[in-house]
């Protein structure tokens, strides 16, 4: 029996629907939230997401701006318009679109964004914020998985989890989330050794490792919830991590790529957004 269809996209639009209200209510107290996004040069991938944001963030009534920055900005340049973008009243959620050129240090970028303005969850107040179970600006993706889990009744508690990225955009947060919700975390990444021992135990896997067909029909037991947030372009297609038609034969939930877990991270990022902006 083919796996149910873990719908992103439906998920996130009736997300969106229930922020339109919260943004009304915010702008009859007064206050617009405003999103401001950075873009370091012309990466096409990159110009893309910032687009899609903005426009999500018209239809949901949300203050949005866009800085472009030439590919070979200094950190310093970049610094600079964080910090002028932390004290713009205007501006409540500012997000930093990854990756960034390789001259320019993500963790010092992320540490100059205010922790209250940090919509991407990134900055190590955050981070250690959700390490301690408190969790207000959560990053966007791993905010998404554990949402769009929840919106279909998967529980987490007690299942075993297996987590393919380490990354602080994903893997270390989204694995503090989960040990939040009492699941039993392994962390690997792509360079995991034996990467199907591990997944075969899993009662659900999450993938981000951003290596298209890592996860096949053989790594994966019967009944386990299949979460897959990895992204690659593949002859001019986006594809995920997972070998979707043949692993849904034995899943019992699945994303699909597109139309899974990215339209999730769209809509957290406009809710944090809105929470900055209440708050």
């Amino acid at each position: 029996m083919a796996a149910v269809i873990l719908d992103g996209k439906k998920t996130a639009e009736k997300i969106k629907a229930g922020l339109k209200s919260k943004v009304e209510s915010l702008k009859k107290k007064g206050v617009t939230p405003g999103l401001a996004a950075i873009l370091v040069g012309n990466n096409p991938s990159s110009q893309l997401y910032v687009k899609l944001k903005q426009q999500a963030c018209d239809e949901a009534g949300i203050y949005s701006v866009k800085h472009e920055l030439p590919e070979d900005s200094s950190e310093a340049d970049l610094i600079k318009l964080i910090g002028k973008l932390n004290s713009d009243e205007r501006i409540h959620g500012i997000l930093v679109q990854m990756p960034l050129p390789k001259h320019i240090s993500v963790k010092n970028v992320v540490k100059a964004i205010k922790p209250g303005k940090d919509v991407d969850g990134f900055n190590p107040f955050n981070n250690g914020a959700v390490m301690d179970g408190e969790e207000f600006l959560v990053s966007a993706t791993p905010k998404g998985v554990i949402r769009l889990l929840e919106e279909y009744g998967i529980g987490l508690e007690s299942k075993e989890v297996v987590v393919v990225n380490h990354t602080i955009v994903l893997g270390r947060p989204l694995s503090m989330l989960l040990m939040n919700r009492n699941a039993t975390v392994i962390v690997c990444n792509h360079k995991t050794l034996d990467l199907k021992k591990h997944t075969l135990q899993a009662d659900v896997i999450i993938s981000g490792a951003g290596v298209p067909g890592l996860i096949k029909k053989d790594m994966v037991q019967e009944g386990c919830v299949v979460v897959d947030a990895g992204i690659s372009f593949v002859e001019g297609k986006v594809v995920g991590d997972v070998d979707f038609e043949k692993v849904r034969e034995k899943a019992s939930y699945i994303t699909p790529v597109p139309g899974g877990v990215g339209p999730m991270t769209i809509a957290m990022l406009l809710e944090n957004t809105i929470l900055a902006a209440a708050k």
